[in-house]
């Protein structure tokens, strides 16, 4: 069995996503599939997925503990990095938190003991995964009951699409004051998922960019930005020398050479978003993208089949995701093909 970890208020989305597999609800969790994984199911409504997924109980922290190593040994690879993503989903203090705590620090101690390559192993921090990266995921339904998943390399990097390096998939939104709006957060958050960002010296396209957060993370960067908008950016990105900014319709624009990023945040029905981002990638027009795809009610969700059938095909890495600083919207982010560093 698979986990797919949804949102609350989107579990009805992710389980439209998942036709013809016998199915039932964790609530408030996610939905659990008999989907097989031999093919990335693009799935933007899932936060986090945990393969191979079993229902498991301890009665003690240490017991909890030896779960774990035990699930994990003779499984990963020997002497390549794996990650332990360990979490509660019950309570609303901090009990379940420390907890947690407590048995991670009890993996580690026992590892220590017995299995000082496992030890060596685990890493702690939070990188894009590589072909040799392992994931083991547990969850806490109460103090003495709960999930266990492991992912063994290279399913991580295959399943990158689906499977996040963060805890439960999510991300805090960041924080910058000085942004036009929060809307900057989804750029920030994409690159993480991604593993890669605008840096200095880069061609950036940012349509439907005003009033300029996207642009603005752009700038910072050093990136050389071209924003197309029928509205004027804020006064103070409009006079920075490495901005460039047309009037015209971010759906009618052509770039007259192949940038390195496609930035879109424009209000739009999503067919035009979709279509739009199809017509840059069959063109080969960007390298990497980040597109946002708005919905306004439930009944447009299904215009997402036809994104996930043809952008992977033009894609290197894709992701379709609906991020934690979405609203009811989901963004498309990656790298066209031929261009990522794999």
């Amino acid at each position: 069995m698979t986990l797919f970890l949804s949102d609350p208020d989107f579990h009805l989305p992710l389980a439209a996503e998942l036709p013809g597999h016998t199915r039932r609800e964790l609530p408030g969790i996610g939905w659990l599939s008999g989907h097989d994984l031999a093919e990335t199911p693009w799935l933007a409504f899932a936060r986090q997925t945990l393969p191979q997924i079993m229902e498991t109980r301890a009665v003690s922290v240490n017991a909890w503990a030896d779960r774990l190593i035990d699930a994990a040994a003779g499984v990963l690879p020997d002497d390549q990095p794996w990650h332990l993503h360990l979490w509660p989903e019950y309570g609303a203090g901090r009990a379940g938190l420390n907890r947690c705590e407590l048995i991670r620090a009890a993996v580690r101690e026992r590892l220590k003991k017995r299995r000082r390559h496992l030890l060596r192993a685990l890493s702690d921090e939070v990188v894009p995964f590589t072909p040799r990266s392992s994931l083991v995921q547990c969850f806490l339904t109460s103090p003495e009951a709960g999930w266990l998943s492991v992912s063994a390399a290279p399913q991580p990097w295959e399943l990158r699409g689906i499977i996040s390096p963060f805890v439960r998939g999510f991300i805090p939104w960041a924080e910058d004051k000085a942004a036009p709006s929060r809307a900057f957060a989804k750029v920030i958050e994409s690159e993480l998922r991604l593993g890669r960002q605008i840096e200095a010296g880069e061609s950036v396209v940012d349509l439907g960019a005003a009033p300029g957060s996207w642009s603005y993370v752009a700038l910072e960067r050093g990136a050389v930005v071209t924003a197309i908008d029928r509205s004027e950016l804020r006064e103070d990105l409009m006079r920075n020398p490495r901005l460039r900014f047309e009037t015209a319709d971010a759906f009618q624009y052509k770039p007259p050479q192949t940038v390195d990023w496609l930035i879109c945040d424009v209000i739009a029905a999503p067919q035009r978003s979709i279509d739009l981002l199809l017509e840059w990638l069959r063109e080969g027009r960007m390298r990497h993208f980040i597109v946002t795809i708005k919905f306004k009610g439930g009944d447009e969700y299904g215009l997402l089949e036809e994104l996930k059938r043809q952008a992977p095909r033009w894609c290197a890495d894709f992701r379709l995701t609906r991020l934690c600083a979405n609203k009811n919207e989901v963004c498309a982010f990656g790298s066209s093909r031929g261009t990522a560093d794999f």
